[in-house]
């Protein structure tokens, strides 16, 4: 590590894979210090770039100008910002980019962005010659705590959301704890769902420090590096067990199985909900419709809902702008969701706070029937 980034300042999460083993780096100052990371751990010398029009102008120059540096030769893509950009279209578009770019089997695709990117461009470098090389450099909350780690890409569908896709490893994450200044309040708040979720799922001590502390975690300094590296280590953790999400890793889709509907609902339009605030909907959710099925108490979903509603983030569907559709449309959604398995609806519900688990089997008609409670 070079002198940019001192290794005290920096934390590290070790994915450990087998021969697919990668570090997560969570600290300040890493897209500079990015081309002596990488070199200093893949042998290829040439990277395809993809990143978006929001991203490019703050950090791309940079970026490049570390890699130069360390020999390595680079291109760059520049995509549209949104999640409308998780298209078949688009990766057409990158795929050709990377190999115009002569990129090689050690050779890399850095995603330089948020989850879009890196969902995207993670499935170029799957499918680009068979497999290429990958570098996460995430700049969202959103895509350092959760899509940046593990290996899940993909695109959306008019089916649903993140149904095309492959799992492929990344190399690398470097996670710039600085780039999070330059995130809207909306932007971190939506990335903090997913912090929040990891306490969620089964770390409640984790969920009360939040509690606690989420100011400062907005704030930034060590307590966001630690709400970071507590989240990135409890991912690695599950994706070290499932890593194809044949059992337990469905775990991280704590509200997700919601959120993606309404989502779907809104067609992807980010002035109306981004994926954290739909996170954020279908936590709440997926905590009252355990109350609903006697599994946990009703002061569990009113915790949860107390504490995303303190941060700021949308706890209910009245509060998504604009007309949603009718329950049943937002029930199709469900139904096409990945975790369904056999036709049969698979949500995770909990216990209580840190209990969460995978139930198999729920009933379409308790859905339909909460659900319609719960439309504006």
């Amino acid at each position: 590590m070079n002198a940019i980034t001192p290794a005290s300042a920096v934390r590290k999460v070790h994915v450990p894979l087998g021969e697919r083993a990668y570090d997560i780096l969570i600290g300040p100052g890493l897209i500079a210090s990015a081309g002596g990371e990488i070199a200093s751990r893949l042998k290829g010398r040439k990277a395809a770039i993809v990143t978006d029009e929001h991203v490019a102008p703050l950090y791309l120059d940079a970026l490049k100008a570390s890699l130069d540096a360390a020999g390595i030769v680079s291109a760059a893509v520049t995509m549209p910002a949104g999640e409308k950009t998780k298209s078949f279209e688009h990766l057409i578009n990158v795929c050709d980019k990377v190999l115009e770019a002569r990129v090689e089997r050690n050779d890399y695709v850095i995603a330089l962005g948020g989850g879009v990117i890196g969902d995207l461009s993670g499935f170029a470098a799957g499918i680009v010659r068979r497999g290429v090389r990958f570098v996460q450099i995430p700049t969202s909350l959103l895509a350092q705590v959760d899509s940046s780690v593990g290996g899940k890409t993909g695109i959306n569908s008019r089916h649903g959301k993140n149904l095309v896709g492959v799992f492929h490893q990344p190399d690398l994450v470097l996670a710039d704890t600085d780039v999070l200044n330059s995130l809207s309040e909306r932007e971190f708040r939506a990335g903090y769902a997913e912090v929040a979720k990891y306490g969620l799922i089964d770390k409640p001590d984790f969920f009360a420090w939040l509690e606690n502390n989420w100011q400062a975690v907005f704030a930034g300094g060590s307590a966001r590096i630690e709400a970071i590296a507590v989240s990135c280590q409890a991912k690695a953790d599950v994706v070290v067990a499932d890593e194809r999400e044949n059992g337990q890793r469905a775990l991280l889709n704590l509200g997700h199985t919601f959120g993606h509907a309404l989502e779907a609902a809104t067609g992807y339009d980010s002035s109306r909900l981004v994926h954290g605030e739909g996170v954020s909907i279908g936590m709440v959710l997926a905590h009252e419709f355990s109350a609903r099925m006697n599994l946990a108490s009703p002061d569990d979903a009113r915790r949860v809902e107390a504490h995303l509603k303190a941060v700021g983030l949308p706890t209910r569907m009245a509060e998504i702008p604009g007309t949603l559709p009718p329950a049943e449309v937002l029930m199709d959604a469900i139904a096409q969701d990945k975790k369904v398995k056999g036709g049969k609806l698979t949500f995770i519900l909990t216990r209580g706070i840190g209990q969460s688990f995978v139930a198999d089997d729920v009933p379409a008609s308790e859905v339909i029937s909460f659900l319609k409670e719960k439309h504006p």
